[in-house]
């Protein structure tokens, strides 16, 4: 199976708060009517992307970044800089999930909603950008989806249960397995469990070596991108 691993030329600095706010910076100057993903919802789609089975070129999903379709960016936009930073956590993030080691993912704690009518979860709200981007990058890379469907309905379960229930036709198992789920006790629970999801994916999709193949079976998931918030 190829290696997930990115250019050995790319910089393995990991981002800082200043990166970070800088790279929202730069996503928020992409131009109409390009609609770029914000920093959290692009740390869920990098997750996604390296959780498939054989490497996605970068030149595949970095134009998902500035647009969640990845249209093309005019040519007057200088993206140098905001995929610099985008390969940092690219390779980042590959070095975790690789090794099996517990990573952060961005996620950032939201004021209550003003709707005293909400039922939401505060948990669910301030981790739906994170998981959106996980399930949009399965969209347009469905390898993962493809794979042993019974592995992949617990880990799912995690993540796809911050999601509309609408967002996840024609998967009765997934549902069912959400509906057992205890609801996280906190925020950070919630971020917990998008770290341990998406390393038991990464034993379906990346086993090591000592680790069987997991067997092919019918995609499962959300059958369309997520509706925004």
């Amino acid at each position: 199976m190829p290696s997930s691993t990115p250019s050995s030329s790319s910089d393995a600095t990991p981002l800082g708060e200043r990166d970070i706010d800088e790279l929202q910076t730069l996503l928020d100057r992409v131009p109409a009517p390009l609609e770029p993903l914000d920093v959290s919802m692009l740390d869920g789609f990098l997750c996604g992307v390296l959780l498939q089975p054989q490497l996605v070129p970068a030149s595949q999903w970095l134009p998902h970044l500035t647009d969640a379709d990845g249209r093309t960016l005019p040519a007057s936009f200088d993206a140098t800089r905001l995929h610099a930073l985008a390969l940092r956590r690219h390779v980042e993030l590959n070095n975790a999930i690789g090794g099996r080691q517990w990573f952060d993912p961005w996620v950032f704690e939201m004021a209550p909603a003003d709707d005293e009518d909400s039922d939401e979860p505060h948990e669910t709200a301030a981790v739906y950008a994170w998981v959106a981007g996980f399930a949009t990058a399965q969209e347009f890379f469905p390898g993962l989806m493809r794979l042993d469907a019974g592995a992949l309905t617990a880990p799912l379960a995690l993540l796809y249960r911050h999601l509309d229930p609408d967002d996840l036709e024609d998967a009765d198992e997934l549902i069912e397995e959400i509906e057992s789920l205890e609801p996280p006790a906190d925020l950070s629970a919630a971020v917990e469990e998008l770290v341990r999801a998406t390393l038991l994916l990464a034993d379906v999709a990346r086993p090591r070596p000592e680790a069987g193949r997991p067997h092919r079976a019918p995609s499962r998931g959300p059958t369309r991108r997520p509706r925004g918030r």
